[in-house]
């Protein structure tokens, strides 16, 4: 033991200093430090509520049972555990991730409706050429969808009636209509950009021009066009005024 006031060593028994006879008093042994650690169920919550971003929030459940069940063990530990921050960033990240993640779902679900009525209205294009070929004529526009029904019947081809429903739409039977001024037209000679399907309501063998073309289907967006050349375009809002919709 050290005297404390000339920093003599003296036996741990000894009372008084044997250089200076200082009254000797002992330091009471301090209690050993309280080992503290961080929760794995916070920190697992945390993990797991990050990974909602790539699984689209299949984690995220997990991720909200696991933070709450740490943040209640982390309080009746008595000090013993932390992480309370993980705990509460994993059930905060858990339930905003979904909240994120619904405009993305949307807007793939909007993309997919394009994408399928696209495919479609190829399908009718193709069906509508080889039509063309063998009466060297399009359809009567006002016949046009019986006559595509019945030439598929005679020549097995691509045309259903579920392709003459867009993806996108609630009701049918037919979401198309024909361009009118294709009637009495030269198939040989009507200009390659000209419209010759476009998006309609509901209906059946619709003919018309712009004034029935619509982008309810795709939510205001723009609608899908079948032109002479048999190409398909999704045509946005903002440029459906520069179709051509006559050969002139």
């Amino acid at each position: 033991m050290q005297c404390p006031k000339c920093g003599t060593e003296n036996p741990d028994e000894a009372q008084l200093c044997h250089s200076c006879s200082s009254v000797l008093t002992s330091t009471p042994a301090q209690a050993p430090a309280l080992s503290v650690k961080t929760s794995g169920l916070a920190i697992a919550s945390f993990v797991l509520g990050i990974l909602g971003f790539c699984t689209f929030f299949i984690t995220s459940i997990p991720a909200i049972i696991l933070g709450i069940v740490g943040f209640v063990k982390i309080g009746k530990s008595g000090g013993k555990l932390k992480g309370k921050g993980f705990a509460i960033a994993g059930i905060v990240l858990a339930l905003m991730i979904p909240i994120l993640m619904i405009p993305i779902l949307m807007h793939a679900r909007q993309i997919t409706h394009r994408l399928v009525c696209g495919t479609n209205m190829s399908l009718i294009g193709m069906a509508l050429l080889v039509y063309t070929n063998d009466y060297d004529d399009f359809p009567t526009p006002s016949e046009w969808c019986d006559l595509l029904i019945k030439h598929a019947k005679v020549k097995p081809s691509t045309v259903k009636p579920s392709t003459l429903r867009c993806f996108g739409a609630t009701e049918g039977p037919c979401n198309y209509a024909m361009n009118k001024n294709i009637e009495k037209l030269d198939a040989g000679r009507a200009p390659p950009d000209m419209v010759l399907l476009f998006e309609t309501h509901p209906g059946w063998n619709q003919s018309g021009g712009p004034e029935i073309l619509t982008t309810e289907n795709h939510q205001g967006d723009g609608c899908n066009v079948l032109f002479i050349d048999s190409h398909v375009e999704f045509v946005k809002i903002k440029d459906l005024d520069d179709l051509r919709w006559k050969p002139e």
